[in-house]
């Protein structure tokens, strides 16, 4: 077994997951225990320590061999202080100095990140983007996350914001409002959340579609079955998946016009879309980009699936290891 070995865990809403990982991105072990975030943050911070405890017993290892951990966590948060603050997905929780938590009970070098950045510095490490210098990853499901990596550096921002990409504005003039409460935000039109709002409302001016049914019973309607009919040819679905595509290209352009990265990566639960759906995302990018940046800058799906959030977390808990190395 290679030395060092780092930790990383990806804390969410329903469930957290830790994994020790090598310094080659190889997962040893990886290990899954409900976050049950109801039950308060001291609570949730044994959770975490659990966690982290029983993926190590499960690699068979000592905790003596762990050089660092990383935690990753969903919500707003102070990057630079190591606090989570008001997490809508684990509420009751406020003010929770995680970093500083884990790092006193493992006494271990420990890296705090958000869960988006994580999941990006996983896919650039040992995913999608591995051999990239920079990458911008997507993360489509309920709603749209993002990171941003540049040459092992995770854009956060000043103020612990960085590459909020699913709230990049898109549209200004009608502007559909987003989950955030705000107006002509990305997610607004391309999270599996709103691609399912926005075929409803079709439906309900052009009844001939095989997803006509679902009008009376709209909960039952998921983003799959939308892909899916695509793929069978409907026309209703098939034009809400290249509307859908069309607006990630959009968000996809300005992140070329601002970061000009060498990679834009897709992951989250929308992607099971495959690659078809890619193309079209591409075959916007290309009418929408300036020519070099749109022709140099490759879009693929991500790799890494459920284990990007730990993997990444690993990652973040390897770079901080590497940095106190060499100060």
């Amino acid at each position: 077994m290679a030395a060092p070995l780092f930790v990383g865990l990806d804390v969410g809403g329903t469930t957290m997951k830790a994994g020790v990982v090598d310094d080659e991105g190889q997962v040893y072990a990886a290990v899954n225990m409900p976050t049950e975030a109801h039950r308060g943050q001291e609570f949730g911070l044994n959770r975490m320590a659990d966690t982290i405890v029983n993926a190590v017993v499960a690699a068979r290892i000592d905790l003596d061999h762990i050089a660092a951990i990383g935690v990753a966590t969903p919500g707003t948060m102070d990057l630079r202080a190591g606090v989570i603050l008001d997490p809508p997905n684990l509420r009751p929780w406020q003010n929770v100095p995680v970093r500083k938590y884990i790092g006193d009970r493992f006494q271990k070098p420990t890296a705090f990140q958000n869960d988006a950045n994580a999941a990006a510095m996983g896919e650039f490490w040992i995913g999608a983007g591995r051999g990239s210098h920079s990458m911008v990853l997507f993360t489509l499901g309920t709603g749209v996350g993002g990171g941003i990596v540049i040459g092992d550096l995770i854009l956060e921002g000043e103020h612990s914001h960085g590459a909020e990409l699913g709230h990049m504005k898109i549209e200004i003039t009608n502007p559909r409002q987003c989950g955030c409460g705000r107006w002509g935000c990305l997610e607004a039109y391309a999270s599996a959340t709103a691609v399912v709002k926005r075929t409803l409302e079709h439906l309900e001016k052009e009844s001939l579609s095989s997803l006509a049914s679902y009008v009376s019973r709209p909960s039952e309607l998921t983003a799959r079955d939308i892909f899916n009919a695509a793929d069978k040819g409907d026309a209703v679905a098939d034009k809400i998946v290249e509307e859908t595509a069309y607006y990630l290209a959009v968000g996809t352009t300005n992140m070329l016009h601002s970061i000009d990265p060498d990679m834009v990566v897709f992951g989250g639960g929308m992607t099971a879309a495959g690659t078809g759906f890619l193309r079209r995302i591409h075959n916007h990018v290309k009418h929408l980009a300036f020519p070099v940046p749109g022709e140099k800058c490759e879009l693929r799906l991500a790799k890494l699936g459920s284990d990007a959030g730990c993997t990444g977390a690993a990652a973040c808990g390897r770079l901080l290891h590497r940095q106190q190395r060499q100060n």
